[in-house]
């Protein structure tokens, strides 16, 4: 096929493909297994941890049994090596029955049950990164209703095994095909890391068209240097990515490795307030079923999701990188607040970090900050008071900045012990 080609049937696809079925307003929140369990299929010798359908059923009940469903962690997605090496009769994609011996239809049935939604991996190469059945673009059609006749909710599109023809045609023909399906499912595309992640050769308008989020770099490892990769691609490139990103279509820095083995309690703290001023997705990749409690608390910290939540959708940015290694993250919020996120890249002692609003660009006025971590409240700021505090190497302080005149609205902050989630509301705000 050639270029003019390929451009007119493009330009033919958009016509119809716009993926605008009211999803992911803000950015999706739940487990996915591939970081913790990646393709552990030994179901004899590993019961507990293969790729099976048992595992995401203990992944549903402890989402819907510890306090996760409440916070908004809703999806529990399946990742890669799900699948039979043969597709049926009909041409469809079916489980390994070893594995999934009830079908994905009565898994999806038990996720339901719970209040929650399940995702599911497919790959628009000959074969998935692991060398399973993948998604040609003659089975586009196929697949994307088998998986709406199971129930399926969210699709992770991958993009192994593939070329770039098949690439530029298969995600939007994946997107109109899910939209034709009927069924409401959120769309995960891997597209932009297949191409370097940044324009030209991603059209993130066009993106944002036919996905709801996109993998744009590397998988992420359990690791902080992992993290820090992560972290430094998207800030060097923010002036690309950051606008974007909004209700709707997120950029996916990967998901969180927080409860596995390669984090400290500080870097943890890290990585979760990075990816919520990055309005990233908190999809989890660890054991619910056995997360020590410093793990848990991190995850469950209702104003680090809240931020995360926020409705507006505007990915923060990168403001400052000090001489003594410490960056400055910011992020607008609705009702004219903001998060702030002080990161040490030093490895050596904890640094006393002096600084003012008015230094990271705040107009006069009178302000109070929420210690995201510490739940402390940080009064009589204004633009030109003088700050200090103490940052862990590889550690954080947030905050959570609001002007004065909202304190009344937000006072509440300060009754840690009383918070709780009000799904009703602006995400940013937690009332009584």
């Amino acid at each position: 096929m050639g270029p003019l080609a390929v451009t007119q049937l493009l330009a033919l696809i958009s016509l119809t493909v716009a993926l605008d079925n009211g999803l992911l307003k803000t950015p999706p929140m739940g487990w996915m297994a591939w970081e913790r369990f990646r393709c552990d299929i030994a179901c004899i010798d590993d019961p507990k941890n293969c790729i099976s359908e048992g595992l995401f059923r203990d992944m549903a009940d402890r989402l819907s049994e510890d306090g996760w469903k409440e916070l908004g962690y809703e999806y529990v997605i399946i990742d890669d090596c799900w699948m039979s090496r043969l597709r049926d009769k009909q041409g469809r994609m079916q489980p390994e029955p070893s594995r999934f011996p009830g079908g994905i239809a009565q898994l999806a049935k038990y996720i339901h049950d719970r209040g929650l939604k399940l995702g599911i991996y497919a790959d628009i190469g000959t074969h998935t990164c692991m060398g399973y059945p993948g998604t040609t673009l003659d089975k586009i059609d196929i697949d994307a209703q088998t998986f709406a006749s199971w129930g399926v909710d969210y699709l992770k599109f991958d993009g192994c095994s593939s070329n770039a023809v098949e690439q530029m045609l298969g995600y939007p023909l994946m997107s109109k095909a899910l939209n034709a399906t009927g069924r409401p499912m959120a769309y995960s595309c891997s597209w932009p890391v297949y191409v370097g992640g940044l324009p030209p050769n991603v059209n993130y308008t066009f993106l944002g068209d036919i996905c709801h989020l996109w993998r744009n770099y590397y998988d992420i490892q359990d690791s902080w240097d992992s993290v820090l990769s992560i972290v430094d691609w998207f800030s060097n490139n923010q002036d690309d990515l950051q606008p974007a990103a909004g209700p709707g279509q997120w950029n996916d820095p990967d998901m969180l490795i927080i409860g596995n083995f390669g984090l400290s309690v500080d870097q943890a703290r890290s990585q979760m307030a990075l990816w919520a001023i990055m309005a990233a997705p908190l999809i989890m990749s660890n054991d619910l079923r056995n997360l020590d409690n410093s793990a848990r608390t991190i995850l469950q910290n209702k104003m680090a999701i809240a931020i995360n939540q926020d409705p507006m959708g505007i990915q923060g940015r990168r403001l400052l990188q000090e001489k003594s290694h410490v960056e400055v993250y910011w992020r607008p919020l609705s009702q004219s607040a903001s998060a702030l996120v002080f990161l040490s890249r030093r490895t050596d002692m904890p640094y006393l970090y002096h600084s003012s609003l008015g230094k990271l660009s705040y107009d006069a006025g009178n302000y109070e900050a929420y210690d995201v971590f510490t739940g402390a409240t940080v009064t009589g700021l204004n633009a030109t008071t003088e700050f200090t505090f103490s940052i862990n190497p590889s550690g954080v302080v947030m905050w959570y900045v609001y002007p004065k005149k909202a304190s009344k609205q937000t006072k509440v902050l300060r009754k840690t012990s009383k918070l709780t989630w009000q799904k009703t509301v602006p995400r940013h705000r937690i009332v009584l």
